[in-house]
C-alpha cells in the first residue's frame, strides 16, 4: 500500500471515500465513529469547501489543513487522516486529527502506519508540539489504537451526543510531540 498526499485532484474521489467510510458508522456491530446517526450519510457539502480549502492554507495559519490517503498503487483509498487547526486563536502549536481506515483493510497495521506519519509530518513543521482527537467513548477499537500509539485520555464529556436515541460521552485526548518522540 501506497501513502500519499491528498492531492487537489483526487479530492472528488476522497469525498466518495468519505460517504462510502460514513455508511459504515454504528452499522452491522461496527462502532459509531462519527457523531452521526445511522444510515447513508454524505460529508457536508460546507465541511468539504472548507476541508478542500485548508489544503491550501500554510500550516499555522487559521483554517490550515493536511491530508493523506493510503491505497493500493492506482488502486481506491483504503485509509485517511488528517491534520487540521483548532479554531481556537492561541492553540496554533496544537491540531487535531482525524483518520479512518475502510472496512476491507482493519485491523491490517494500516492505522498506526497512518498515525505515525501524521505525527512525523508534525514534528518536522516546527510549528507543532501537539496533536489532539476526539473519540465517541464507545468506540472501543479506536481507543485501543490511541492508547496502544501513545495517546493519553485528557478528559471525557458524558452525555455529548445523543445519536439514535443513544447517550454518547466523547473522549479527549492528546500526544504531546516532543516528550512522546523522546521515550
Amino acid at each position: 500500500m501506497h501513502l500519499e498526499s491528498l492531492a487537489p485532484a483526487d479530492f472528488g474521489e476522497f469525498l466518495a471515500y468519505l460517504d462510502d467510510h460514513l455508511a459504515d458508522n454504528g452499522a452491522d456491530g461496527t462502532p459509531y465513529f462519527q457523531p452521526l446517526p445511522r444510515g447513508p450519510r454524505h460529508f457536508p457539502r460546507e465541511a468539504a469547501e472548507a476541508f478542500r480549502e485548508g489544503l491550501q492554507v500554510g500550516v499555522g495559519q487559521p483554517g490550515w489543513r493536511r491530508a493523506w490517503v493510503v491505497r493500493e498503487r492506482g488502486g481506491p483509498m483504503l485509509g485517511h487522516v488528517d491534520l487540521r487547526a483548532l479554531p481556537e486563536r492561541h492553540a496554533t502549536h496544537r491540531c487535531l486529527l482525524g483518520m479512518g481506515v475502510h472496512r476491507d483493510v482493519r485491523r491490517q497495521g494500516l492505522g498506526i502506519r497512518l498515525l505515525r506519519h501524521a505525527e512525523q509530518w508534525s514534528r518536522d513543521t516546527d510549528v507543532l508540539d501537539w496533536i489532539d482527537l476526539q473519540v465517541l467513548s464507545g468506540n472501543a477499537p479506536a481507543l485501543r489504537l490511541y492508547d496502544r500509539a501513545g495517546y493519553r485520555v485528557v478528559g471525557e464529556l458524558q452525555d455529548m451526543f445523543r445519536l439514535d436515541g443513544v447517550s454518547f460521552p466523547y473522549t479527549y485526548m492528546t500526544l504531546d510531540l516532543h516528550r512522546d518522540a523522546a521515550e
